[in-house]
């Protein structure tokens, strides 16, 4: 009996100093959250701000005087609009399509199923070393595959990319051989071996790698500098950069050209603006991947 009670008062204790620590725990986390949501809400609320407002009295969380005129001008053309819908469906085609052509090579290269695989490894291993520079890709680009002016110039160079290609490999090598073994002694083809075993079994690497593309392609821009002349086919980032690089010298020159009602050229609340319009998107993502994200950064943390 008494024993019992020792094990219960030093239960108690145990609880009572973990419920505090787990408080503290929590206490940190919920500040370190809010200091990094304040940044976030003040670009935000800046961007609302009256331009002459904003440079007379710097940034406020409340402004004394607000205003829509930076989102009037970047909002007060159908370019914006096509090309945020462009630059969306570029990013979701793109990372599909890179998300499997990466898989299957690191498929590929895993295990040590396929011949002379250490070859390739290297050989795949020498272009991150090694670049032709930008002029021979330039010349590869619009000589030889014919891609300017042409939208498969976003997505077919960005297809595929070999540090995430080792990154799956490793993530691959680590699925126990035992699954795959048994999956063809049963009969499975290597079709059904990588997508019913290998892929399912892959969703945090595949989620990492997803997002890190996906980031990729949305914010790429020097694509539509270099290949595209119609301006129809720019996408959101660059149009924002050319927007913005325009507002700027309008200011510095005195002279606005924006529509009637504009008082001023917003071109600081401009940049706030366009910061809290381009990663709108991204952040969706982050809900649907979170419960993979964690586990996937562990992705070629165990083999090199």
């Amino acid at each position: 009996m008494e024993r019992t009670k020792t094990l219960k008062v030093m239960k108690t204790k145990r609880n009572v100093s973990d419920r505090i620590l787990l408080a503290v725990f929590y206490a940190f986390a919920t500040v370190f959250a809010v200091l990094c949501l304040y940044p976030f809400l003040q670009v935000f609320i800046s961007s609302f701000a009256d331009e002459v407002t904003l440079t007379r009295e710097g940034y406020k969380l409340i402004p004394s005087k607000f205003s829509a005129d930076a989102w009037k001008t970047l909002f007060g053309s159908n370019e914006i609009i096509f090309a945020y819908g462009l630059t969306i469906g570029i990013t979701v085609v793109g990372t599909v399509v890179s998300v499997i052509i990466t898989a299957m090579a690191a498929y590929a290269l895993s295990g040590k199923a396929l011949k002379y695989r250490n070859f390739f490894n290297f050989l795949y291993y020498l272009t991150m070393l090694f670049s032709g520079g930008l002029i021979p890709y330039y010349i590869l680009i619009t000589n030889y595959l014919q891609l300017k002016n042409n939208l498969l110039v976003y997505i077919i160079p960005a297809a595929f990319n070999v540090w995430n290609m080792f990154l799956l490999r490793n993530f691959f090598n680590d699925i126990p051989e035992s699954l795959i073994e048994s999956a063809r002694l049963d009969g499975a083809s290597e079709f059904v071996t990588a997508f019913r075993i290998v892929i399912p079994l892959s969703l945090p690497a595949l989620a990492t790698i997803g997002l890190f593309t996906a980031l990729s392609f949305w914010n790429e821009w020097m694509t539509s500098m270099l290949y595209m002349d119609n301006e129809k086919y720019y996408t959101l980032q660059y149009l924002i950069v050319r927007m913005v690089n325009n507002v700027s010298a309008a200011s510095n020159a005195g002279q606005s050209g924006l529509p009637a009602g504009v008082v001023s050229v917003p071109a600081n609340t401009l940049r706030l603006a366009t910061a809290i319009a381009t990663i709108g998107p991204i952040i969706l993502l982050y809900p649907f991947l979170q419960r993979y994200f964690v586990a996937g950064l562990r992705v070629g943390g165990v083999k090199g």
